[in-house]
């Protein structure tokens, strides 16, 4: 493996290049950055993944109404 280098980035820059993303490219960067730093979200994704394989959900009408 290389060297690594230090790069600083300010949250400006960061959210500025956030923002010139195409929307699909944006939402997957977002859910990647939930990912990686919350092992909740992991979690909950794990269990309502389980929960569908299992059958267990619900039809939008069946919880909100029409």
């Amino acid at each position: 493996m290389g060297e690594s280098i230090t790069l600083e980035v300010s949250r400006e820059d960061i959210i500025e290049a956030v923002k010139r993303m195409k929307t699909k490219d944006r939402e997957a960067f977002v859910e990647d950055l939930l990912a990686a730093t919350s092992p909740d979200y992991v979690s909950s994704i794990k269990e309502a993944r389980a929960d569908y394989k299992a059958g267990r959900v619900k039809k939008h009408d069946e919880v909100f109404g029409k």
